[in-house]
């Protein structure tokens, strides 16, 4: 196993927040599908869980080498967090097919926040050193 990609990302919390509110740009159901939703729940942090689940999608995104856009939305990364367990990345749609196409098989993944930040590091595990020719066989 071999690190395929790293990323790292921080978003300020209170941005997050405004973009929520503007009715002209629908965050939440641009970025999150509705388990991640129902995960969080509506009692106090709301705004910080979410964040940090925004974060973490965007490292994900940084790690894998594509960001969002050209076939792979926000939507395609699912951050799920049991109880007592570290966060998980499951992936669908286009970022499933970008992650295959880059020999990712796993995921390590790290959420943390303040009430003023979130921030998230996620590591692509594969088979294949980032940047390896993968057409040899």
């Amino acid at each position: 196993m071999n690190i395929v990609g790293h990323g790292i990302d921080l978003i300020d919390i209170a941005e997050v927040e405004r973009w929520m509110k503007d009715p002209r740009d629908p965050l939440i159901p641009r970025c999150f599908v509705q388990e991640e939703l129902d995960e969080v729940g509506d009692g106090p942090g709301r705004i910080e869980r979410l964040t940090g689940k925004l974060a973490a999608k965007e490292a994900v995104l940084k790690a894998m080498g594509t960001g969002f856009g050209a076939g792979v939305a926000f939507a395609d990364v699912i951050i799920h967090r049991a109880l007592g367990a570290p966060p998980q990345v499951r992936l669908v749609g286009g970022a499933e097919k970008a992650a295959a196409e880059r020999g990712i098989t796993a995921w390590q993944l790290s959420i943390s926040h303040t009430s003023a930040m979130a921030m998230a590091s996620a590591i692509a595990i594969g088979n294949m050193l980032h940047g390896e020719d993968r057409t040899r066989d």
